[in-house]
Order: C-alpha cells, then structure tokens, then sequence
C-alpha cells in the first residue's frame, strides 16, 4: 500500500510502526498473493487494532449523546463546501475533524465560518483511522454539539477500509468526476449509507447520467440512498440537512 498510493502511516501507534518496519503492509497492493496466510494475518492484525479504537471512539460519542458521520470522497468533490454551507439548513450544532496530508485550509475555512474545526494532517497517510480520530477527539469539547462530521481525506480508496468510529459513511461523488466512479471504486459505495451528488448545478455541462449512477448503487449497494444536491440549491440541501436529522442516534 505504502509504495503504490503513498499511505504512510505517520502517528505514534507501536503496531503499525512495527508492521512498517517488517514492510508487509506493502504488501497490500505490491503481493498478488493475497491468500497468502502471512499477509492476511498482517491485515487482520491492522484492521482488528483498529475496529477496537473505532468502538471506543463510537462509544465516547454515545456517552456525549453525538452523532458521527464519516464524509468520503475524492478530492475537490466539495466536502469542505458543504459544510460551510450546512449551517444555513441545520439547527443541530456540529464539529468538524478534518483530515488532509498537508495544511490547515479546510479547517480554517471552517473556523471562519464559526464551525469548531480540528485539523489532521497525516503526512503522508491517504486515509484517516480510528487512532487519529481518537487524538482529535481530545482537543474537541463534544458537551455542546450534536453532530461530529469525520472529513476524511480525500481518496476513493483507503478511507473506505477503515471505520473511524462513525455511526454513518457519506460518499460524495461530483459531477465533474463522472458517473462512472461508482463502478470503479466499488469497496467505497458498497460502504456508504448515503451517496450525494455533488455540484449539481454543472449536470448542463457534463456527461453525467443521475439514472446511470442509480443503476449502478443499485447494483452495488441496493439499500443505499442517492442524494442530489448543489450548494446553490436551497431546497436540495435542505433534503440532505433533513437526511442529517433523520440518521441521528437515538
């Protein structure tokens, strides 16, 4: 994984720096032998630390009556846009945590806007895990808000391998990206709850098909919901703000 798509991980965590060192989680994408008995107890063993982290990190949520929700998508799908956007549509108050390779742009945005924002900068590391959402949970008081959205970084790959402790996985897709996305990336929207077209306003200038993308999340994921909306469309983000609402833990 490391050499192909430049995951790193970069944090303190003794198992992945040891499983670094011994270079099998290279082997992710570099061995075609993935039944290899070896190398999947090595990608169990990643995984299993931490889907462990990612139950703490949702129970710690649950004893602050928040709702999670993990954000996916490429990047310049427009996560960050929308929400700067989401204030305007939803009365819950939220955080965001924010994950990037490199600067703290998004979360500035944000604090801009009056959001509370936390910045990751992963280094190296395409995804975020449950480990880097844990420490940000540390510099975020959870007491006053309701909704805590997890922006993951922006790639169709990783991020979709790793729960973070979430309750709920958005993926966005834009329409500049292209319907066929879904098909290409299938591990992602198989993941999702909730799919969002994003930019929608562009539908006039784009080869994108609404109905393709339906056919092929139906195919994928069949019980999946698909949301159009764009920013400059009041009414759609008021259906995704309501989405937000209607998913929130009891």
């Amino acid at each position: 994984m490391c050499k192909d798509c430049g995951c790193s991980i970069t944090h303190d965590h003794v198992d992945h720096q040891h499983i670094h060192g011994e270079h099998h989680h290279g082997q992710l994408h570099s061995n075609p032998q993935l039944n290899d008995k070896k190398t999947l107890a090595v990608i169990h063993k990643i995984l299993d630390k931490n889907d462990v982290e990612a139950q703490h990190n949702r129970d710690h949520f649950k004893s602050h009556h928040v709702t999670a929700f993990n954000l996916m998508s490429s990047p310049g799908s427009g996560k960050t846009t929308l929400l700067e956007h989401l204030p305007q549509y939803l009365e819950q108050q939220y955080a965001v945590i924010e994950g990037d390779l490199e600067t703290s742009r998004d979360a500035d945005r944000l604090i801009a806007k009056g959001i509370t924002a936390y910045q990751i900068q992963t280094g190296s590391a395409c995804h975020l895990d449950a480990f880097m959402v844990h420490g940000a949970l540390h510099h975020i008081d959870l007491n006053p808000i309701d909704i805590c959205f997890v922006e993951n970084v922006g790639n169709l790959v990783c991020p979709a391998s790793y729960d973070v402790g979430t309750h709920k996985n958005i993926v966005l897709l834009s329409v500049p990206e292209g319907d066929d996305k879904i098909e290409k990336y299938p591990v992602m929207f198989r993941r999702a709850d909730v799919v969002v077209i994003t930019k929608s306003d562009l539908l006039p200038h784009f080869d994108f098909s609404i109905e393709q993308a339906k056919q092929q999340l139906d195919r994928l994921n069949p019980n999946v919901e698909l949301l159009v909306v764009s920013v400059k469309d009041s009414d759609s983000m008021k259906t995704f703000a309501e989405w937000i609402v209607k998913n929130q833990e009891p």
